[in-house]
């Protein structure tokens, strides 16, 4: 029985259906980046696990995809956080986007048709809440995706609320006020740089003070929302895409002057290719190319779908 994260805890079972074709694997692989994620969990047995914070305390959130087209989803918590939990796992796993366009674009081209057909399934997940987009794509700034994970890691293992679920240790991704009233000495042996620190809390106070919401960037233009979040000192054009695409689902949003992404396209493509016309020719849904690419690199080294290393967490 899955451990009981609150005194009024239950336990209920719910089924969403999915726009098809749909793989829980690969949007999972996308959104956690990399097997070491504390927060993002996937198991050997093919689950996906998170602990979201609800209203009424944490909620443990299980996913399976027991068919095609519909996900089985467990949540275990209060009564009150069923349904903007189940809300916000429609929205984390893209259960309700239809990315056909972004296909239809790709076939134009044979080198990404290839790799596109491989990553049928895949959706454009998420973060639950914009602090958790504006601090992982702050943290991800310029470095490694391995030292950023590794980075994250630290954070979260410090900050993060720990839950036991089913014997498998769960974090709760701490909001902007635990951040902000964390000792900056730990947050710097985590491995974060003066300006990376200074940029995380200028954007969790602009949020924690109401100066930054996500209502304020979703009534916005992706243009003029990514003008809004480069208002804050530290986040320049490829943070703000980062965080329009991975915390708002904004894919005609393209990250570029990405070294990484220019690797991924190199490697993929065959011969070094510009990442803005090939972005810019896949059209409104550009942003999944950002995805594909990722997963073509998990895929290379074998981390699609593996399950997540806990050890330590």
């Amino acid at each position: 029985m899955p451990h009981a994260t609150h005194a009024t805890s239950r336990t209920t079972s719910h089924e969403l259906s999915v726009i098809t074709p749909y793989r829980l694997d690969l949007t999972v692989s996308a959104l956690r980046r990399l097997p070491t994620n504390l927060v993002d969990v996937y198991t050997a047995d093919g689950r996906y696990l998170r602990a979201l914070g609800g209203a009424s305390g944490p909620v443990v959130v299980s996913v399976n995809q027991p068919r095609a087209d519909a996900l089985a989803v467990t949540l275990t918590g209060h009564a009150a956080d069923t349904a903007p939990v189940l809300a916000c796992v429609r929205r984390m796993l893209g259960t309700e986007r239809d990315v056909s366009d972004f296909h239809r674009h790709a076939r134009q081209m044979p080198w990404l048709a290839s790799l596109a057909r491989r990553m049928r399934g895949l959706k454009p997940p998420r973060y639950p809440a914009l602090f958790e987009a504006c601090a992982n794509a702050i943290v991800f700034q310029q470095v490694s995706l391995h030292a950023a994970s590794a980075i994250m890691r630290r954070l979260i293992l410090a900050l993060g609320t720990r839950i036991e679920h089913d014997g498998v240790p769960l974090r709760v991704f701490p909001a902007a006020e635990k951040f902000l009233s964390a000792d900056a000495a730990m947050l710097r042996a985590a491995g974060l740089s003066a300006s990376k620190l200074a940029t995380l809390r200028r954007a969790g106070e602009a949020i924690a003070d109401g100066a930054l919401s996500e209502s304020m960037l979703e009534q916005r233009s992706s243009a003029d929302a990514a003008l809004l979040l480069r208002s804050i000192k530290g986040i320049g054009p490829w943070t703000a895409a980062v965080i329009l695409l991975r915390g708002l689902g904004r894919l005609d949003t393209f990250p570029g002057n990405d070294s990484g992404v220019a690797a991924n396209l190199a490697l993929i493509a065959g011969e070094p290719a510009e990442a803005g016309p090939i972005a810019e020719a896949l059209g409104p849904q550009r942003g999944m190319l950002y995805f594909n690419l990722l997963l073509a690199r998990l895929e290379a080294r074998g981390e699609i779908g593996r399950a997540s290393d806990m050890t330590g967490g």
